[in-house]
């Protein structure tokens, strides 16, 4: 603990598309926490949308530190910290439930009535409180980069979102045909991990690069959509004799994407909307359909602890080449700039670059 200095760089949000590169003081950890030097926080949608607005209903209010995709080596330890040592490389989820509420002992803990949040990855430490140094902070399996590790968190979430696709119920033992809407970050790691788990995946983006992209990440069709929605024909044309796939996926968080996904499916099929809308949205709903055609639909939010596990193993295999995604390096104090360029969507994603001796 001695080596750790009394202050530090970080990227402070204090209000919409506002961001401030400060000198702030560096926490001590207090009873069973850790300080994490951040060796790399990847940015993701969700910055973007707190970025832009400002803030997060759930996860943090201006002025702060934020960023929540991190994977670094541990700087100190507080009493009581057994798991871990001082210079370990460990990845820090963004989440910690609290497991004795009814949803955490349904299993559902990404639902947990007393989920914590931890922000502030896009500065030089993070102080890691002790519910989440006990159940979802992880060493990292040798070899794996910081930056790919990074990608943990928002894997974990695909990870959560394949498990509510039921897929085995629609493979019977041979590859599920599955729609993919969005060819952003996580509709690319949903198109990894589909691939990687043996799945037929047709991604539909109107930007050729990202389809481009998809291909890499295995998808065996791509499909260029315009944008504002009434595509679910143009996608329907190129999955098995026209009759739409067994599951979509939205990536997006369109409203009229949302609808499209719907409409793609075959009878009995499920759609699965994954990527969020704003506040107050809704969509309109062809409730024949969905009766008579019996679809499933279902809302998926968040990551689990063993979903956060299960990322960072097939982060470790190197056949699964997420880190492709990763478009560019840049310091703290180019948080901004990272976030404008995934605003313009001239990057995927951006490693911002933490402390460099620890």
């Amino acid at each position: 603990m001695n080596s750790l200095p009394n202050t530090m760089v970080g990227a402070i949000l204090t209000g919409p598309e506002q961001i401030d590169i400060r000198e702030v003081d560096v926490d001590r950890p207090g009873m069973g926490e850790i300080i994490l030097a951040v060796r790399a926080a990847t940015t993701c949608g969700t910055d973007v949308k707190v970025f832009k607005r400002g803030g997060h209903p759930r996860m943090l209010r201006v002025p702060t530190l934020f960023g929540h995709e991190m994977a670094g080596t541990v700087a100190a330890i507080g009493d009581g910290v057994t798991a871990f040592k001082e210079g370990d490389a460990v990845v820090v989820a963004n989440s910690a439930p609290c497991w004795v509420c009814d949803y955490c002992r349904r299993g559902r803990e990404n639902l947990c009535e007393d989920l914590l949040y931890l922000n502030g990855a896009f500065a030089e430490y993070v102080r890691v409180p002790a519910r989440f140094v006990e159940h979802n902070t992880h060493a990292l399996p040798t070899d794996l980069a910081f930056g790919k590790a990074a990608l943990t968190e928002p894997l974990a979430c695909v990870l959560h979102g394949m498990d509510a696709c039921e897929l085995p119920r629609y493979a019977h033992g041979s590859p599920a045909e599955v729609i993919v809407f969005g060819g952003g970050p996580i509709g690319l790691l949903f198109v990894g991990a589909l691939t990687a788990d043996g799945h037929h995946v047709i991604l539909a983006d109107p930007n050729q690069s990202r389809l481009d992209m998809g291909t890499a990440l295995g998808a065996k069709e791509t499909v260029m959509i315009e944008r504002g929605g009434d595509q679910a024909e143009v996608v329907k044309a190129v999955t098995g004799g026209g009759q739409g796939a067994w599951v979509a996926v939205d990536a997006t968080g369109v409203p009229e994407v949302w609808v499209d996904a719907i409409q793609t499916v075959r009878p009995g099929g499920l759609i699965n909307l994954f990527g969020g809308c704003a506040p107050g949205t809704s969509i309109p709903l062809d409730t024949h359909l969905v009766h008579y055609s019996e679809l499933t639909v279902k809302g998926v939010y968040h990551h689990r602890p063993n979903t956060v596990r299960r990322a960072l193993e097939l982060l470790s295999e190197r056949s699964f080449q997420a880190e492709l995604i990763l478009s560019a390096e840049m310091p703290i104090e180019q948080t901004e700039d990272a976030l404008r360029a995934m605003i313009r969507k001239d990057a995927l994603k951006v490693v911002i670059t933490g402390t460099k001796k620890v």
